[in-house]
């Protein structure tokens, strides 16, 4: 598999997928956490948002949200001097 055939999320399509997410009661980081994979493709309407959910998940949980939404880019360093 090519890079370029890698799903990579712009900021709409999570904006969108966050959205469902709030209409389906997943309003809070805790809520979201707590969706099983089940759950995530009972709630995502096709593969992209199913990923996204997935994503938010793991960013949430690496407390790096903020910066997966903002494209990846962490300007904190996570290194304590």
């Amino acid at each position: 598999m090519a890079k370029d055939d890698i799903f990579t999320p712009n900021f709409q399509q999570k904006s969108r997928t966050l959205k469902l997410l709030f209409e389906k009661g997943v309003t809070d980081e805790k809520s979201l956490l707590a969706l099983s994979t089940i759950q995530i493709l009972q709630i995502a309407t096709n593969y992209q948002e199913a990923f996204i959910i997935s994503e938010l998940q793991v960013n949430s949980k690496a407390n790096k949200l903020y910066s997966y939404l903002g494209g990846n880019t962490n300007e904190q360093q996570s290194e304590v001097s």
